[in-house]
């Protein structure tokens, strides 16, 4: 079973602030594990998204070249902070504040990625979307999901953070 796209509605909904969402993956970003506060939020049954592509709640508003940083970081064997919009199977969308890191078996093998996420602050949401926007742009300009679309969003991302590394920018604005 796949879960099926949906086109965003453009309402957000939203979750506690003492709530985090859970979701662990095998090493492929298959979801092998999601919580209440996940299924809730993203509007889904457990039986839904067991089994499927975590990407499966990806928001088109979402630059493939953030996931694509993510990815490389976490294979490497590293944890990540981000922001990501989501996309709830309704179609509403939802903002979190990601803290992904892999899960290692006992001779340090990456064997799946464990996310926790919390809501962000409004003004860190606020601060992201445009460049976001701006990096959606540039990917929708050199054709989408193609390879050239992501190396060419990476290279705004990198111009627009001047140096600073992505981890950095999520905290300066996590503070703001």
């Amino acid at each position: 079973m796949s879960v099926p796209t949906v086109a965003p509605t453009g309402r957000e909904r939203t979750f506690g602030e003492d709530e985090i969402i859970v979701s662990k993956t095998d090493p492929k970003g298959r979801i092998t594990y999601a919580n209440e506060v996940f299924l809730r939020v993203a509007g889904y049954t457990e039986d839904e998204v067991l089994g499927q592509p975590h990407n499966c709640i990806r928001h088109p508003d979402m630059p493939r070249c953030v996931f694509q940083l993510l990815w490389d970081v976490i294979q490497d064997g590293k944890e990540i902070f981000a922001y990501v919009i989501n996309l709830a199977k309704n179609g509403d969308h939802y903002w979190v504040l990601a803290h992904v890191t892999p899960t290692f078996d006992a001779s340090g093998r990456v064997i799946g990625y464990h996310s926790n996420r919390r809501v962000p602050t409004r003004a860190a949401v606020d601060a992201v979307k445009p460049l976001y926007a701006r990096l959606c742009e540039v990917e929708r300009q050199h054709g989408g999901a193609r390879k050239e679309a992501i190396e060419a969003s990476t290279a705004e991302l990198l111009r627009a953070l001047d140096g600073v590394p992505y981890d950095e920018l999520v905290w300066s604005l996590a503070a703001a």
